[in-house]
């Protein structure tokens, strides 16, 4: 009975129905209006703690899959986002359009922001917790090993890895070495990799679950 009184009493709280109101503004300007303004083709699934912003400049291409607590945010005037056809985007995974410059004498925050265009290609894993960086193309069919960072374009068909991310074979060569890696965990000596399929046997896309 005290537990059920002090749960009545925690309901009536201003303290936490204000935080539950903050709690619900931020959802609605970062994911519900935001997926309003999106291009989203057919047979998308999109995690429903997806972080959007500038929502009407990014466009997901049919039977794209974007995993949990991704961050996908265009630029405030000019960057898209582009993702192509039956691409997945592994959780924690972070592609902004945009990035301030590094300019001396002026703080961080108050810094100009170059804005470039993320273009991912059709067929591409990314593996959870990478970042991809303005101007970044991916071509079709790359897998992209968990926990990289992606500062420049990579071609189509390949594997890669690493901080910053480099290109460190092509799909399916580690299955015909005999050498399988993953994506959705990062080895110890802090690159991450994928075996040729694209996934490990009994593991879910870009470590979804």
């Amino acid at each position: 009975m005290t537990r059920v009184l002090g749960f009545l009493r925690s309901l009536l709280d201003a303290r936490a129905l204000l935080h539950s109101l903050r709690i619900l503004h931020f959802y609605n300007y970062s994911h519900v209006q935001q997926v309003r303004r999106m291009t989203i083709e057919r047979g998308v699934r999109l995690a429903p703690n997806v972080s959007v912003r500038n929502g009407e400049r990014v466009e997901i291409r049919a039977f794209a899959h974007i995993g949990e607590r991704v961050s996908l945010w265009a630029g405030d005037r000019t960057g898209r986002i582009e993702i192509g056809e039956h691409s997945l985007i592994g959780p924690g995974t972070f592609l902004t359009a945009a990035n301030y410059e590094t300019l001396p004498d002026i703080v961080i925050d108050s810094q100009p922001k170059r804005e470039a265009d993320i273009v991912i290609g059709n067929d591409v894993w990314v593996g959870a917790n990478s970042v991809v960086l303005p101007g970044v193309t991916i071509g079709d069919s790359t897998i992209v090993g968990a926990g990289s960072v992606v500062t420049k374009s990579l071609p189509a068909g390949a594997l890669a890895a690493g901080v910053p991310a480099k290109v460190i074979g092509k799909r399916g060569e580690s299955t015909r070495s005999g050498r399988a890696v993953q994506a959705d965990r990062p080895e110890q000596n802090g690159r991450a990799g994928v075996d040729g399929t694209g996934r490990r046997p009994g593991s879910h896309p870009a470590g979804e679950q």
